[in-house]
């Protein structure tokens, strides 16, 4: 996502856990955000504050009573440039003192000054975090309307195991990229298709193509960051599990199509990113086939057409289709978005640079069902899944 714009207030508190914060900020900045640190002095134990500087390009704040500017008073000018406050690590002292009032130092008068959404990212010791007055203490913050990254499972730093170690930074920074994103799709459920689909020859060898599912993904997390309940249905590829988003893993267009069907009914839209094969073999060999002779001739047979089956559904959804192509791209976009009874299409020629499989950018021509046509020039897939939500909201009026 990009954050370009966003003032992100990054609370560090005092735990083993504060060189994760470090990625953190280095994934905020990355997105473009600017980051204003503050330190509590137990968090300057274990980091130096030098290190976010480095990272954030400004001063680290660490004390209560250091103005900024001649009149600025420091805990109230970072509260009011915040567009989102977030706590990570967040130790059970600070969670204790923020959900009983407490204002003593520079992270709780801050926190308490500000009228930007909070996150808060426990950490903590097994048996603290199970401890009956912490449990008390974050469901008052959740009540009060703070959001919880819950922590992760597994070995402590303390040596022991269980439920209290800080959730990775790339799961706290989806949290803030939802927390920042405009909540227009709250209410809709939205299917998204993604990757290639494999059909299979034999045991071993499969017939496929070069999605890489990079745009179905970019559109899955888009939504979810916007407030849909997302569902994805992905073929094999090799990323990241998002966070928080039903994952539907599928192999061959059969099983991609039965997916789709069975929840097409509960959703509001659906967008096919899928790269779904065409054809797969008549027959599938149980057996490795062996190589004997100079030719192998395989038979092939027509796939279901996923997405013409959807627009012939009497009550459909909102019908996003994408079309690559390698040459007439207006032609075949325009013919495909008529003849399967699309609402919108999503056309891009892999032949450009920049603009096929397995990169990281795109350039769109967006068709509409009255008409209408957009030209988009080279962008990263992440900024085109939000133009095309964008594109939707619209659609949904």
């Amino acid at each position: 996502m990009n954050l370009q714009g966003k003032t992100i207030v990054l609370v560090v508190t005092g735990g083993i856990a504060v060189y994760k914060a470090v990625e953190l900020l280095r994934l905020l900045t990355k997105a473009g955000a600017t980051v204003q640190v503050i330190m509590t002095r137990a968090a300057t134990e274990f980091v130096t504050p030098l290190t976010f500087q480095t990272l954030s390009g400004n001063p680290v704040h660490t004390e209560l009573f250091n103005l900024i500017q001649e009149q600025e008073i420091g805990h109230i000018s970072l509260a009011d440039r915040a567009d989102a406050l977030v706590i990570a690590p967040a130790t059970a002292n600070c969670i204790g003192k923020l959900a009983n009032g407490i204002a003593d130092d520079l992270l709780t008068t801050t926190v308490m000054a500000t009228t930007a959404p909070v996150l808060l990212a426990p950490a903590m010791n097994v048996n603290m975090y199970q401890h009956p007055a912490y449990r008390q203490n974050e469901q008052k913050l959740r009540q009060m309307g703070c959001q919880v990254v819950d922590p992760e499972q597994g070995e402590l730093a303390c040596g022991w195991q269980g439920t209290g170690r800080l959730a990775r930074p790339e799961v706290i920074f989806e949290a803030v990229c939802r927390l920042c994103a405009p909540q227009d799709l709250v209410g809709q459920t939205i299917l998204v298709t993604a990757g290639p689909t494999r059909e299979e020859l034999d045991p071993i060898r499969f017939i496929s193509n070069h999605s890489s599912g990079r745009m179905g993904y970019a559109l899955a997390r888009a939504a979810q960051r916007r407030g849909a309940r997302v569902i994805l249905v992905s073929g094999p590829v090799a990323l990241d599990r998002p966070t928080g988003i039903e994952l539907v893993p599928v192999a061959s267009a059969c099983q991609m199509q039965q997916a789709v069907m069975e929840r097409v009914e509960a959703c509001t839209v659906v967008i096919k990113a899928a790269a779904v094969a065409d054809y797969r073999p008549v027959q599938r060999s149980d057996q490795k086939i062996k190589k004997e002779g100079e030719r192998l001739v395989v038979e092939l047979e027509r796939n279901p057409d996923i997405l013409a089956g959807l627009g012939r559904l009497t009550r459909r959804p909102l019908l996003v289709g994408f079309a690559a192509e390698t040459g007439d791209l207006q032609g075949h976009a325009a013919a495909k978005l008529a003849a399967k009874n699309l609402d919108m299409i999503v056309a891009n020629d892999v032949t450009q640079e920049g603009a096929g499989f397995n990169v990281a950018t795109n350039i769109a021509r967006l068709l509409f069902r009255d008409g209408r046509v957009e030209e988009l020039a080279l962008m990263s897939k992440e900024e085109l899944a939000d133009l095309i939500l964008d594109r939707v909201r619209g659609l949904l009026g």
